[in-house]
């Protein structure tokens, strides 16, 4: 049914008989007359091509409206409206560096309160609760040790404090996980890593199922601006339709990989949640992180996730970059991690050249 759900997503369904949904560039729409409407005024506050893959993304994530905007941080940021000065947020204690730079700012400027737990220990983060307390935020599986969640407890923890939780699913995608069925308020998602799947766009998308909620969100996105553009809208559409595809092949070849690297002695630590394209490793120290970088042919040293190549990331100065080193020891992200998206590569050519590229990063002496 997904699967299908997928490969039809946005079809027009229009006069033309196009199957591909049409890129509307236009910014200002013409009025019928004083006080009417085409349902489209002004392309900040609605889009046709921006509006077909909000509707079709809301529907996919069991949702009432979807918000797409101009990055993954933009969706953040425009969740963390919502929030005013002493409200306080429950965080997941191990997550993407560059929320925790937002969330650092926002307490700095705006008097936001974020309190990072370990969701992992539900006695803590029950007695962590308080009268401010608004929200929990999670990652179900957290960015960069990949610690999975069982979130199901906390719907139901903060459904009784009357607290809203917010789930970044990235790395899940609407594919493997559906919060909104499970008792999620607001599901977000950097739209640019495997929604878009081919590292072309730059995204991000906010989902919500409470009328209210989604009426508060619609003034912020129009107010902000932070809107996606109709072409960006286009890109995530088309993506879409190979998600299933490209999750299944990553899924598989990481499940592959981190089974080999599990008996490997230049690997101190698989840190794998066994779904996803997702897992990190700890390299044992007779191994040099940047000559194993510098020797790679496949696989490719850049800084994103999700797409159809596989992509190795250094948390330490890239992701987690602004995170303060305290803060970085105290989530194990040292100078020997990596992290690694899997993409639709043969699975042999990604294992060998991982192989490969360790043997060229040993300082420890005589292999």
């Amino acid at each position: 049914m997904k699967d299908t759900e997928l490969a039809q997503i946005a079809l027009t369904h229009d006069h033309t008989g196009a199957i591909a949904n049409p890129i509307y560039l236009s910014t200002a729409y013409q009025h019928p007359s004083l006080g009417q409407s085409t349902g489209y005024d002004y392309t900040r506050t609605k889009n046709p091509t921006r509006s077909a893959f909000e509707e079709s993304f809301a529907k996919l994530e069991r949702g009432i409206a979807s918000f797409a905007t101009s990055s993954g941080m933009a969706a953040i940021q425009l969740i963390c409206n919502l929030f005013k000065p002493n409200d306080e947020i429950l965080v997941s204690f191990d997550l993407y560096g560059g929320t925790f730079r937002l969330f650092d700012y926002y307490e700095q400027q705006y008097g936001i309160q974020f309190k990072y737990v370990d969701f992992l220990n539900y006695e803590e983060v029950t007695n962590q609760i308080t009268a401010n307390t608004k929200a929990l935020f999670i990652e179900p599986i957290s960015n960069p040790q990949m610690i999975a969640i069982d979130v199901e407890p906390y719907y139901q923890l903060a459904q009784k404090h009357q607290l809203l939780t917010i789930i970044d699913n990235t790395f899940l995608t609407p594919y493997l996980s559906t919060p909104l069925e499970e008792g999620a308020d607001i599901v977000l998602h950097s739209a640019t890593k495997y929604i878009g799947g081919h590292n072309d766009v730059l995204a991000g998308v906010v989902t919500v199922k409470d009328d209210k909620l989604a009426q508060q969100l619609f003034d912020f996105h129009n107010m902000i601006g932070a809107t996606l553009s109709p072409l960006d809208s286009y890109l995530l559409q088309r993506g879409l339709k190979t998600l299933h595809l490209r999750i299944e092949r990553s899924q598989s070849n990481a499940q592959q990989l981190a089974a080999k690297c599990q008996d490997l002695e230049a690997i101190d630590q698989v840190l794998y949640s066994g779904r996803t394209g997702m897992l990190s490793l700890r390299l044992n120290k007779n191994y040099n992180v940047a000559k194993f970088l510098e020797s790679l042919d496949i696989c490719i040293f850049a800084e994103s996730l999700g797409g159809t190549e596989t992509l190795i990331t250094f948390p330490y100065t890239q992701t987690h970059v602004d995170m303060p080193d305290s803060e970085k020891d105290k989530r194990g992200i040292d100078e020997q991690l990596i992290r690694l998206s899997i993409g639709i590569e043969d699975y042999t050519d990604i294992e060998r050249d991982i192989i490969q590229a360790l043997k060229h990063a040993y300082v420890g002496g005589i292999l």
